[in-house]
């Protein structure tokens, strides 16, 4: 049973700017040239920012079987210790000055609001993870409605 899924897209924001960037150094790279030349030049620019993008905002997070997945790490819940939603202030401390670099993180630029899941001490791997989405209390409810299910293996109560 899937309790929480997220899709960490690109803001159309990004798109844009990127639009914008492409238009200009197309047209700084093609100046002088041929149409085709002009043609080819946005083709690539284009193309490869597009993929750039597209691949950045194919990453989910999904909370569903006792396990929580971040793009493509794993966590058995069971292992999970405290769970907490961090806002913009607290995100950006943990991500700055008191980052562990063991740990997990996946983060995107333009999500400002995190979770932060610790990872059990008998566990290899991480301390903790932290997950950058746009909604940081649901994805920690989430967590911890289907904590009780990993831990005993059966579906969540309530």
């Amino acid at each position: 049973m899937r309790n929480y899924r997220e899709r960490l897209r690109v803001p159309a924001s990004y798109w844009l700017l990127t639009l914008c960037s492409v238009a200009i150094i197309g047209s700084t790279l093609w100046a002088g040239f041929s149409v085709v030349v002009a043609i080819a030049v946005y083709a690539v620019l284009g193309g490869g920012c597009a993929a750039v993008l597209l691949n950045w905002g194919r990453v989910s997070i999904t909370v569903a079987d006792g396990r929580l997945r971040a793009g493509r790490a794993v966590l058995l819940l069971q292992d999970a210790g405290e769970v907490a939603a961090l806002d913009e202030v607290q995100a950006r401390a943990i991500l700055g000055p008191r980052a562990d670099p063991a740990a997990f993180m996946l983060i995107r630029p333009y999500l400002r609001l995190a979770v932060y899941v610790e990872v059990s001490e008998g566990t290899p791997g991480a301390p903790y993870w932290l997950l950058a989405t746009r909604h940081p209390a649901e994805l920690a409810a989430a967590i911890e409605r289907s904590r009780p299910a990993a831990r005993t293996g059966g579906s969540p109560v309530g």
